[in-house]
């Protein structure tokens, strides 16, 4: 197959749109924002190093400790000690535990401090490693004005601690504060790297949803300002025709005609808001559908071979495409997204719509594209068949959802319902 990524359709498209697209009056992100969040890795691998980084470093703590022999019960208290280190840090690092922080943070920093000095008189150089952590700590739980200032205080420490609590020279105190300095950046560094990583996902998660409501808020926006009076003045003037019919028969006529004119005219406008929805295009669609998942933080890629269907067919195709993405933003976790249409020698159009978001147990299920009943699928199912077409879905070779619609490019006559 094609790689879709080069395919002269995307080009085509990509033509199309400035670079501040817009989806349904809702700025798209910018481009550093959506190379930012195209790039950031998962939050669970950013968190999972994060974790590693702070367990190797208590671990190496840990063998120092070891390589001096101590008593059996200086060891159960070292391990404990690493173990409550580690929790505070944990407390202080976890982007889950940010509210812990808000309201705890100044007495479990204080008590980490505790634990990362009062040690060192006993444990001495294996215990010097858990002031980086410290210095880490007063960086995520501190206002910056403040925090800065003590971080550098803790290097200083660190440095002071070498001759006057362990007996260095002054290599071994440079070494001990280069050492605090280092472990704290990293450990802030990439205690933040995660939190950043988790905020960019929500707020694509965010994004998409706003994205398939807007949609949903213009249409409720169109029918409340358009039926709003009309139904309003229907339902008064029945009450009136009806308080008339017996006393005023030429009046309680005149009512009746003006409702009638009314609810004609609301109908007239119903069909205006729904000509909207039902005369759609499938090359406008396509547009619209890759800058909503380019917003979701979803990589589209799209490739448009051949003629382009009209009439029913057109709005047909357009609807299965809303709906797909529609439903892939809301019920999955794809992180990519192929869209893909092409005509057959037989005069029909071939439309698919893959995502690697679906779990495999769900693939074949009612909800894997739409509503938990299945309603969303079987309406298309039905709209492609009264046109001579039809609807599949199922996993490819490569784990992909895989969404295929067909139908003839041009229907004979009028177009059927």
């Amino acid at each position: 197959m094609k790689d879709a990524t080069t395919g002269t359709g995307r080009s085509g498209l990509s033509g199309t749109r400035g670079t501040e697209q817009t989806t349904g009056g809702m700025p798209a992100l910018s481009s550093a924002v959506r190379t930012l969040a195209s790039d950031a890795p998962p939050p669970q691998l950013a968190s999972s190093i994060l974790l590693v980084v702070q367990c190797g470093f208590l671990l190496v703590g840990f063998i120092n400790i070891l390589e001096a022999r101590p008593h059996p019960l200086t060891l159960t208290a070292s391990a404990v000690g690493f173990i409550a280190i580690f929790s505070l840090q944990l407390v202080h690092s976890a982007y889950r535990l940010r509210w812990l922080r808000a309201r705890w943070g100044r007495w479990t920093l204080a008590l980490q401090a505790l634990l990362t000095y009062l040690p060192l008189f006993v444990l001495g150089f294996g215990w010097g490693g858990m002031s980086g952590f410290l210095g880490a700590s007063v960086l995520l739980v501190l206002p910056p004005g403040v925090a800065w200032p003590l971080f550098g205080l803790v290097g200083a420490v660190g440095c002071a601690t070498g001759p006057l609590v362990l007996g260095t020279n002054l290599v071994g105190s440079v070494y001990f504060g280069v050492a605090t300095i280092l472990t704290g950046l990293t450990v802030y560094g990439l205690s933040r790297l995660a939190e950043l990583v988790i905020e960019v996902q929500e707020a694509q998660h965010a994004i998409a949803r706003l994205a398939v409501n807007q949609e949903r808020l213009r249409f409720a926006r169109d029918l409340h300002d358009l039926l709003g009076y009309s139904l309003s003045a229907i339902t008064l003037k029945s009450e009136l025709a009806r308080r008339l019919v017996h006393r005023e028969a030429d009046r309680a006529q005149e009512e009746l005609e003006n409702i009638l004119e009314i609810s004609r005219q609301a109908l007239s406008d119903v069909r205006t808001v729904a000509r909207g929805y039902r005369d759609m295009s499938l090359a406008t669609e396509v547009v619209s559908a890759q800058a909503v998942l380019e917003a979701g933080g979803i990589q589209a890629a799209v490739e448009m071979r051949g003629k382009l269907p009209e009439g029913e067919t057109n709005t047909i195709m357009a609807t299965v495409l809303r709906e797909a993405v529609t439903n892939l933003l809301r019920h999955s976790k794809a992180e990519n997204c192929r869209i893909e249409s092409w005509t057959t020698p037989a005069g029909g159009l071939v439309l698919i719509i893959a995502n690697d978001g679906v779990e495999p147990a769900a693939a074949d299920g009612p909800e894997a594209m739409g509503s938990p009943d299945g309603s969303g699928l079987q309406n298309l199912r039905f709209r492609l068949a009264v046109v001579g077409g039809r609807l599949t879905s199922g996993l490819d070779a490569q784990g992909w959802f895989v969404l295929t619609a067909e139908a003839p490019l041009e229907l004979p006559g009028c177009a059927a319902g």
